[in-house]
């Protein structure tokens, strides 16, 4: 009698193991669904792996299976892994990707920031530039316009006296060096004239050609000798014509007086010459 007992509880144990594994699976597949119905966003946009039917005698519990049957209830699990490898490469790469874009705009903003600081610089430059230049030509109109309205305004600036003995026209070697003297200074020099009046003692016409005569002789050798243009002499024989109050009688021989006029054209002359500033270099086109 114990040993069909024994017999019997080893077979009722095998018979009762596929109805446990039965109610097992059937609570594990309404787990599933139920989580199923609850989530159904996931990372793939896929829904997630059900679980396996029951298969066989067995079910999902098979202590006898076989490595195709492993390979089938374990490829939807890699297939769904390599998916999730390659989303999470997708969107590394798309973050990757954004942030050497936003890298981009912010060094490309940076720059342009840089680049309109320096035009404001360079603008800044110019106007400074234009206001210097702006005051240098103020102040050669001015200056212009001063030298213009006094360019027939003559000043005395050197006098000679050549003398002469009684009837003698001829210039000796101190008339020259004193006129020698008078024409070194007056080298590439412009806005002048020369003035020469010849005295002479004597009456009426007779001393009117011995002045112009000593009066021509200085305006020859000054001519000849230096170079000075015939436009910026004038000439003229005064006889025996009083000067400066004194009476014919008391002049003794013959004498020139030879004066130098300026006026303010060489002034106009250096100021337009004067070497160009780096303002005005800058302004110049190339």
């Amino acid at each position: 009698m114990n040993t069909r007992i024994l017999a019997t509880l080893p077979l009722a144990a095998v018979l009762a193991f596929p109805a446990f594994a039965q109610t097992s699976s059937t609570q594990d597949s309404t787990s599933t669904q139920t989580t199923t119905t609850q989530s159904t966003d996931t990372a793939t946009g896929k829904q997630p792996l059900q679980a396996p039917a029951r298969e066989g005698f067995w079910g999902r519990v098979n202590p006898f299976a076989r490595k195709t049957y492993v390979k089938r209830q374990t490829d939807p699990i890699r297939d769904r892994v390599n998916e999730l490898d390659d989303l999470t490469a997708s969107n590394s790469k798309a973050i990757k990707d954004t942030d050497s874009r936003a890298q981009a705009g912010i060094k490309l903003a940076s720059d342009k920031a840089d680049a309109a600081d320096q035009h404001a610089i360079d603008a800044g430059n110019k106007a400074t530039m234009a206001q210097t230049t702006a005051q240098q030509a103020t102040t050669r109109i001015q200056t212009v316009e001063t030298v213009v309205s006094n360019i027939d305004q003559y000043k005395a600036s050197n006098q000679t006296e050549i003398r002469f003995k009684p009837g003698q026209t001829m210039l000796s070697k101190n008339a020259k060096d004193a006129l020698d003297e008078m024409a070194n200074t007056l080298k590439g020099q412009r806005g002048y004239i020369i003035e020469v009046q010849g005295f002479s003692s004597g009456k009426g016409q007779i001393a009117i050609q011995n002045s112009q005569k000593m009066a021509e002789s200085v305006v020859r050798y000054m001519v000849l000798n230096h170079e000075i243009p015939v436009y910026r002499i004038y000439l003229v024989g005064m006889g025996n014509a009083p000067v400066d109050g004194a009476d014919s009688k008391h002049i003794s021989g013959g004498r020139v007086e030879i004066s130098l006029l300026k006026n303010d054209l060489e002034q106009l002359s250096s100021n337009s010459s004067a070497p160009v500033t780096t303002a005005d270099q800058q302004q110049q086109p190339k």
